[in-house]
Formats: structure tokens, sequence, C-alpha cells
């Protein structure tokens, strides 16, 4: 069993000894005749569980060593008895506003000094049993916040990969539009229109939605969805459709937890309105402008960029190059200005996630391909 370390401090050796001698029995002592000797006992490992310090003292009396310990973070939190000839109120009052847990007047008489030197060491065990006990549990509060969020994620994935097998070339179609989310939404955090709507976790809350943005394909007949062609008008009908067929997927996911799932939210309006044009020309909703929601208008940059430069059943990958400018010609039709403004200042790290999260060979295009209608080419 450990002894507890108990410092005492006083000028007075005899007094050091008499106090020593009593506790010697149950307790591990050190002494300091000074009060800056002292402060570097009690910095030392293993620090004192407490500390019976004299007042008066010369050069600097125990009030200031209090002030000192207290200001110190490796130190502040050691309990301290003061141990003084003085015995007014007012000294009394003075010494505990400073900190010091009890106060115990001279001539010590030894059955006090031990019972309250017992009563402050259990309730620094109790204290420090407490705090043990309080970082465990924020440890296990963060490990499981952790570990919820990885299921949460692999979720979202397995969902996300389920509707790809019902359109099997998009390949990593949803890593790389994750990055590019994540690129955009960052670099509009730098626009003053947009500040205080896009912090860190708005970010990571978008990122985490992106891959459930055509979930309701799982709802589209494999004659339209596989048809290695363009869609004819009833076709594309029912293609639209999947994007309802997502949002309200969601929606019942939602209505099935007790508590909001705070994703879930921006996984919907994705899911629902990253087929809407800023110009009002897109679908379910014809919704126009800002009243399409800022994280649909974010996915509808990143979910058309990468299916023009990508191989897919009705059309040839086209170049970075060739894609960037469709994107651009659209700024203000199909997409939000402010979107295609950001998408042009991160172009190049859109290329490198790209590169990054490349299909097999030839899914990516790296040769000139003639422009085709944004509308065909994207799909």
């Amino acid at each position: 069993m450990t002894l507890p370390q108990v410092l005492i401090v006083d000028d007075n050796p005899e007094n050091l000894t008499v106090i020593g001698e009593l506790l010697l029995p149950n307790h591990a002592v050190r002494a300091a005749n000074s009060g800056e000797r002292a402060l570097r006992l009690a910095q030392l490992a293993p620090r004192p569980d407490l500390i019976l310090l004299d007042v008066m003292m010369p050069d600097m009396d125990g009030y200031e060593v209090l002030q000192r310990l207290r200001a110190r973070p490796e130190t502040a939190d050691i309990p301290v008895i003061f141990l003084t000839a003085l015995d007014s109120a007012e000294d009394e009052e003075r010494g505990l506003q400073l900190g010091a847990m009890d106060y115990i007047t001279k001539p010590i008489r030894a059955p006090i000094l031990l019972a309250r030197v017992r009563t402050q060491l259990e309730l620094k065990q109790a204290r420090d049993l407490m705090r043990d006990r309080n970082r465990w549990l924020e440890a296990e509060v963060q490990r499981r916040m952790v570990e919820s969020l990885r299921v949460q994620d692999v979720t979202i994935h397995a969902l996300a990969r389920l509707a790809e097998t019902r359109d099997p070339e998009t390949g990593n179609h949803l890593l790389r539009t994750q990055g590019y989310v994540r690129s955009l939404a960052n670099h509009l955090r730098r626009d003053p229109h947009f500040a205080g709507l896009i912090d860190d976790r708005q970010v990571d809350l978008l990122v985490k939605s992106a891959p459930l943005h055509d979930i309701g394909k799982v709802g589209i007949p494999d004659n339209v969805l596989l048809k290695p062609g363009k869609l004819d008008a009833a076709e594309w009908e029912i293609m639209k459709t999947h994007a309802k067929i997502g949002a309200e997927a969601i929606e019942h996911a939602e209505q099935d937890v007790a508590q909001p799932v705070e994703f879930l939210h921006f996984a919907k309006q994705i899911a629902r309105s990253h087929h809407e044009r800023w110009d009002g020309s897109g679908y379910p909703d014809g919704l126009a402008g800002e009243a399409i929601p800022l994280s649909a208008r974010l996915m509808a940059v990143a979910d058309v960029y990468d299916a023009l430069i990508s191989r897919r059943v009705y059309k040839a990958p086209m170049t970075h190059e060739t894609a960037r400018a469709l994107i651009v010609a659209e700024r203000g039709r199909h997409f939000d200005p402010a979107m295609v403004d950001a998408f042009i200042e991160c172009h190049a790290e859109w290329r490198a996630i790209a590169a990054r999260h490349a299909d097999e060979a030839g899914h990516l295009a790296e040769s000139a391909e003639l422009p085709q209608p944004l509308a065909a080419a994207a799909g």
C-alpha cells in the first residue's frame, strides 16, 4: 500500500521534527524550512497529497506560498492546512479565502492534527477517485461516439452502395462527390454571403449526407436505369422520380427514430433537390434560386461534374477542361453562380480528388472529347 505524501513547511526545525515524528508511522513525509523550498518540493514527483504550511515565515510567508501554489496548474489542487500561532478570526478567514482547506493554531495538539490530516487525505482521495472516474467516463463517451459515427458512416455507404448495385458503372462516384462537396463547402466558407451558414459541423454533415443523393435509384426499373442510350420522354419521367423516392425513404427513416438525426436532414434535402436548377427548370419541385437548399446546390455541381468526366452507359467520359467549361457555361442557369465561382477556384483540387479515386483505366477521360449538351451529358 502506498503511503500518502505529506509536505511539512515550517522555518522552525523543532516543529518539523515534532510534526514529522507524529506522521511518519502512516505517512511519507518531506520537509521544507522555507517557502521557496516548499514550492520546489511541491512540484517534484510524487507530488504531495497534503501540505502542512506554517504562516509566519521569513522572506515568504505562508499566504504567499499558498497563492503561488494555487497559481500553478500542477500544484493548484493540493490541499493545504495552515499551521500558525495567529489565532484571530481575521487571520483564519484570510487563509480560508486564499484556498486553505483547514486552519490549525499552535501549539499543535497531536490528536487534532492527526484527525484533520486524515480528514483532508480522505477528501482528496475521494476527489481523485471522482476525477479519475469522470475522465474514464469522458473517454468512454468519446469512444462510443466515435464508434457510433463509424457505424453510421458504414451504414450510409452500405445504403449508397446498395443503390450503386443497380447502376454499376458509377464506381467511385460516391467517394469523388464526397471530396468535391467538402472542397466546395470549404471554399464557400470564405465567401461573406455564406458567413454563419457553413462551419466545420455543417461541412461534416454535408459530406456525410452526400453519398445518399441517388439512393432513390433503387426504385427505378432496370429497363430505365440501365438503358444503354437516351431515354424517351416516358422513361425520363420515370427516371426523375428517383429524387422523390430517395427523399421519402429518408423521411420515413427519420420518423422511425425517437430523436432527430442531424445528417438525415441534409441527406433528405440533397436526395430531393440536387436536380433542381437555379433558373427553376429542374425537378422534382421546380425550385429556383435560393429556394433550392444550399446542400442541394452544392451537390448539383459535384454530381454533374463527376457525371461529365465519367464513362456511363449513355456517354463517353469528357476531359476535365471540357467538363469545367460546361459547368461555367451553366452559371446562373443550371447552377448557383456562387457555387460555380467557388468551383472555379477549387477546380485543381477537384482534379486531384478525381485522380485519387479514379475507377478502372479509361473510366475518367484524359483526352479531348467533343462537348455535349449538359443535360444529356450529365443525365
